[in-house]
Order: structure tokens, then C-alpha cells, then sequence
């Protein structure tokens, strides 16, 4: 359903993206991203890595990094997926937000929410 593929909207290191494989349906389940969970307290140590760019707000108190493909969703203020947090099975589970075709690049406010237009935190950086 899905792959990773060269991505023209990242500009980082690795420059991938998720991709659709076959059409996708609004609201067709996409992947299903397990998680390691760990207390915010100890986010200093994640800090000093490359992974701090990765890490996902999981609850109030707890930060968390996901597999599979769940931190390579580029982001985008008109997202065609978004995500939920499903603590029962400590995954975060992506949706189609929208209608997605074959090839389209699969994106997500990394906001949280679709329509949250606030600054993204690694651009306040960058000033």
C-alpha cells in the first residue's frame, strides 16, 4: 500500500517520503506505526541526537518514538492523512484524510491536528 521514496518536500538529510502504493480511500486505515514510549523528563537525552526531530508528543507526560514508517510522514499544512494515538495498542495509526492516488506522497500536519496552521518548532529554529 505504501514505500518510501525520494521526497521533493524534504530538505534534510535523508530527503524520503511516504508514498501511495494503489489508490486509498478517506479514511482508509494506511499503517499502523508501533511505538517506544518514555517519560518527557527524560526527552533531554533525545535532544542530543538526530532524533529529536522525530519524536511524537504521546499523552500529557510522555514522548515517544515510532517505527515502521511513522516518522518518515513529511508534513504539510494541507494534509492528505492524519493520524491518531491509539494507547490501547501503543501505535499511532495513520488515516487518508482525503482521497489519495498511486504515487501522491502521503503527508500529515505535524501539528497534530489538519487544521492547525500554528509555526512548526524546527522552523522557530532556524531564525
Amino acid at each position: 500500500m505504501i514505500e518510501i521514496k525520494t521526497s521533493a518536500l524534504s530538505d534534510g538529510e535523508f530527503n524520503r517520503g511516504v508514498f501511495a502504493k494503489i489508490d486509498i480511500k478517506k479514511g482508509e486505515l494506511i499503517h499502523e506505526a508501533p511505538v517506544i514510549a518514555y517519560p518527557n523528563e527524560e526527552h533531554k537525552h533525545i535532544e542530543k541526537t538526530l532524533l529529536a526531530d522525530y519524536a511524537f508528543e504521546y499523552g500529557i507526560n510522555h514522548s515517544a518514538i515510532l517505527f515502521g514508517y511513522g516518522m518518515l510522514f513529511n508534513h504539510s499544512y494541507q494534509p492528505n492523512a492524519n493520524y491518531e494515538i491509539n494507547f490501547d495498542n501503543h501505535t499511532f495509526d495513520f488515516y487518508a484524510y482525503t482521497d489519495i492516488t498511486a504515487g501522491d506522497e502521503i503527508v500529515i500536519n505535524y501539528n497534530g491536528d489538519v487544521d492547525n496552521m500554528d509555526p512548526l518548532w524546527f522552523n522557530d529554529e532556524k531564525k
